[in-house]
């Protein structure tokens, strides 16, 4: 008898399986694990996760890792995804601001029109008979809205024409509704001190639930400000910028310029073993991944030079040639997956941080790699943990024997194995070889759509997002779940939950979100994301190792992996394949391990075949 290991290599997470090899050559398998990954998947900064998973399984068997007699690796490819700019325009604002945001107390509604004045001006002025002109009050934070708001009253009172004001603090209601006539107050303006002041401006708040439309339309704008036709085409830019904000300034000087300078997006070259095709990033995901089916097998992808997408293949190259200590012309790229995706740009020049919403496109890249870094791997984990380690497989063909020990599964079957960078797919007949594909984009793409889409800043609150569905806190004792379903609570909630939109876990915590969207608009760029890179990427598997390409021949197909583990996914996949008479579930490996540990179980199921077929 021998105890062997499986290891499955993930982007995210690292999979063991332990196994005792029975005399008459059947597994016995007496534990597993997982661990986060640590590197770049495919890289010897892999051992120090693979030593501390082999640790926590061999301990969970009753064993010591010097007991083992082999330990098998599967094949791994890196995955890298990144987002290139299709049509980014950088808007440079010169002697002229502008500000638009959706600050939480915009005070008041309407628009106002008139000089900028600093409220310490505007207070000594009032002493002396006031400007005799309309203004709009620029309103410092060391300014408590009591007294700000006692200001421009007496101002008003004593006959200033005040139209509105532009406040650092969050006080806009509280100084709008201390006037006799609510005016509109745009606040929580950050960078007031760069406001320039005697300058004519514009501010509008709109009603709660609306947006602003004067200063989001070029003609409303040329109206408040007496624009030539010339000058109208120079506030696109802005206009666009403060399209559905509650809440927007606009200010001109004299000598107020807009430049805009737009960066290429560039062109991607697929080189095939038949052709070569290009294709321009500005057209979109559809075209890119019409034109990269019509040059398989691909063998390599090149970006132009000097623009985002030529810039982001060639930094993959090199992040990759690095890692393997490959030279850069020996690094290839053998596929990319395309979405496309909308991102907040921010708008160079403003003075809140503010943002224009831009089209972009996401690219997945998958570098291809080859046996050696693998054995390098796997030669310095045998000098690290005195075991002799092998190389036991590739990914899809030995997942699909692991998802073979679910119960009441068969060949003929077809597997999706998806994780955080890769979509893998195999199938296998009776009789014949397995047919396998390995695709580029996954979970990671999905977590940057979201992160991007969302204009959040940290990837693990989009990762989260992307896990767990969505509720609204209603009051202190109920939620309403995404789905509708309303969820009451014996004791009070935590009160910094009420009207907030939260993560509900698996444990039933509630994980408030850091983001000013709503539950809807949080919830569809969740779905649209998992549909763009999630479900097309398991219908291009399918399509690659269907035979003929039509996927109709497919009777049975299980989901394994981490897509397996998704709550939304599998219906998605269900739905999607239900139209071409296909039965497809979740796989449960081993019969307790739900959709995870194929490919661990899977090396150690091929290494007994293979010693089987030996004898």
């Amino acid at each position: 008898m021998s105890i062997i290991v499986g290891i499955d290599i993930g982007n995210s997470t690292t999979e063991t399986a332990v196994a005792r090899i029975e005399d008459d050559g059947s597994p016995e398998f007496l534990s597993s694990g997982t661990t986060m990954t640590t590197g770049i998947k495919g890289t010897v900064e892999n051992i120090p996760g693979i030593v501390h998973v082999l640790e926590e399984a061999t301990d969970s068997a009753g064993i010591a890792i010097e007991d083992l007699d082999l330990v098998l690796l599967n094949e791994a490819t890196p995955v890298i995804g990144d987002v290139a700019m299709e049509t980014v325009t950088e808007t440079i604002v010169t002697e002229s601001s502008m500000v638009g945001h959706n600050p939480g107390s915009p005070g008041g509604k309407g628009i106002g029109v008139g000089k900028t004045i600093h409220i310490r001006d505007l207070e000594d002025g009032e002493r002396n008979g006031g400007p005799d002109e309309p203004v709009i009050v620029v309103v410092p934070r060391e300014y408590d809205f009591e007294v700000a708001a006692g200001i421009i009253r007496e101002a008003v009172e004593a006959g200033v024409e005040v139209q509105g004001g532009i406040i650092q603090g969050d006080d806009g209601v509280l100084i709008s509704n201390r006037l006799p006539d609510p005016l509109p107050f745009v606040d929580e303006v950050a960078h007031v001190d760069k406001v320039p002041l005697d300058m004519l401006a514009a501010v509008e708040v709109a009603p709660k639930g609306h947006a602003v439309r004067q200063l989001s339309n070029p003609y409303g704008i040329a109206t408040l400000f007496s624009l030539s036709p010339e000058e109208t085409g120079h506030v696109i830019p802005i206009a666009k910028a403060l399209v559905g904000l509650r809440s927007a300034v606009v200010i001109r000087t004299p000598a107020g310029d807009v430049q805009s300078k737009q960066i290429p997006a560039g062109s991607i070259k697929f080189m095939g073993e038949h052709q070569n095709l290009t294709v321009e990033l500005e057209r979109g995901a559809e075209a890119i991944m019409d034109t990269l089916a019509h040059v398989q097998p691909l063998s390599d992808v090149q970006g132009e030079a000097g623009t985002n997408v030529g810039g982001m293949i060639e930094n993959v190259r090199q992040t990759m040639a690095d890692v393997t200590e490959k030279p850069l012309a020996d690094v290839n790229i053998h596929d990319v997956l395309a979405v496309d995706c909308l991102v907040p740009q921010q708008v160079v020049g403003g003075i809140a941080d503010e943002f224009s919403i831009e089209t972009a496109t996401g690219l997945a890249i998958m570098v291809d790699t080859d046996r050696l870094l693998m054995e390098r791997v796997a030669e310095t984990l045998a000098e690290k943990i005195g075991v002799r380690v092998e190389l036991g497989g590739v990914e899809a063909n030995t997942a699909i024997l692991g998802a073979l020990t679910t119960p009441g599964i068969d060949v003929p079957v077809a597997i999706i194995d998806g994780g955080a960078g890769s979509t893998d797919g195999a199938e296998l007949q009776k009789g014949k070889v397995v047919e396998h594909v390995h695709l580029a984009g996954a979970g990671n793409m999905v977590t940057l759509l979201i992160k991007n889409e969302l204009g959040l800043e940290r990837f693990d609150v989009a990762e989260q997002i992307k896990i767990y569905p969505l509720a609204k806190v209603e009051s202190l004792f109920h939620i309403r779940h995404e789905d509708n379903g309303v969820q009451f609570f014996e004791e009070p909630l935590d009160p910094s939950l009420f009207a907030r939109v939260v993560l509900v876990t698996d444990d039933g915590d509630l994980i408030p979100i850091e983001s000013k969207h709503n539950l809807d608009r949080i919830k569809t760029v969740r779905q649209e994301a998992k549909r763009k890179v999630l479900l097309r990427n398991s219908i291009r598997v399918l399509e690659r190792i269907s035979p003929s390409g039509n996927i109709r021949f497919l009777d049975f197909v299980a989901i394994v992996g981490r897509f397996g583990l998704d709550f939304e996914l599998p219906q998605m996949l269900m739905n999607e394949l239900s139209n071409y008479g296909i039965v497809v579930g979740v796989a449960n490996v081993r019969g307790e391990l739900g959709p995870t540990n194929a490919v661990a179980t899977g090396l150690i199921i091929n290494y007994c075949q293979r010693q089987g077929e030996a004898k």
